[in-house]
């Protein structure tokens, strides 16, 4: 018997596809406090999370769940105006359940953004840094339970799960736009409390540069249905757990809008060139 997500899959595809949504070249999501790409593009279609059968509805603050389709010059594009998260209570195979109708409705690049606490003492508030790979601390994986030929392998090779290509075009844009990103591993983490002095200590002798809750179970889903990709987390507190300062989720979201500007030119200049 196939899999109900399998139904689910195509049927929101197919109603996706009957709101005119044909063959968008690229696929972004953006995360916490980051919503500015959208003044790049020329709309055709906004459709609340709400209306579209099948999908989970956000619940997070600044994350405006809406699925937007239209063009940047001639490029037509999806983008999801905020995300899923696991902490909302939802199963990462809804959280991952967009990026897989993407990859049916044609997406052949997908663009990611996050908000994320800067564990390495050299990155500050409002810093871009492109993900250069990650360390998933989640306790639940999307593909879990997947065993169906149709939703990719069943073990997807993680070697280098970010497009050294996609990449490298976000770093000659940032140059282009006088902006200096750096590089990082990006740490996943269940949330949605934040994290203590002790937790700082332990992510990054592991090798973390940055930590979130959000990204790595798309990028997961994107290496298994060979959807290039590449991700920027914009610095929003610095974690220095012996200097640690108090910090809430609306500090986080003002931080991030100050960078969303610099990151959605850069985005924008990157799907002209898909």
């Amino acid at each position: 018997m196939a899999h109900p997500l399998i139904k689910q899959l195509n049927e929101t595809a197919e109603w996706l596809g009957n709101k005119n949504i044909i063959a968008p070249v690229t696929g972004v999501i953006l995360g916490t406090g980051l919503s500015q790409l959208v003044n790049h593009i020329e709309i055709k279609e906004r459709i609340p999370y709400a209306e579209i059968p099948n999908f989970p509805v956000s619940t997070v603050e600044s994350h405006h769940g809406n699925l937007i389709y239209g063009f940047i010059d001639e490029v037509p594009l999806i983008a999801m105006q905020g995300r899923f998260h696991y902490y909302e209570g939802y199963t990462l195979q809804q959280v991952t359940f967009p990026e897989r109708v993407m990859k049916l409705l044609g997406v052949k690049n997908l663009l990611l953004s996050n908000a994320a606490g800067g564990i390495n003492l050299e990155f500050k508030k409002e810093d871009l840094v492109l993900i250069n790979d990650h360390i998933n601390m989640q306790t639940e994986n999307p593909l879990r339970g997947l065993a169906d030929d149709f939703f990719g392998p069943r073990f997807p090779d993680m070697s280098s799960p970010y497009h050294s290509g996609l990449s490298a075009m976000l770093e000659e844009e940032a140059t282009n736009a006088g902006i200096k990103m750096k590089q990082g591993i990006y740490a996943a983490v269940n949330g949605p409390s934040l994290e203590t002095r002790a937790e700082y200590r332990y992510l990054k002798t592991a090798g973390a540069d940055m930590v979130g809750m959000s990204t790595v179970p798309e990028v997961i889903i994107a290496n298994q249905v060979s959807l290039p990709c590449a991700a920027v987390s914009v610095i929003t507190d610095e974690c220095d757990p012996d200097n640690l300062k108090s910090v809430n989720i609306a500090d986080i979201i003002e931080v991030a809008g100050k960078a969303d500007k610099k990151l959605s030119e850069i985005f924008a200049a990157v799907i002209r060139r898909l």
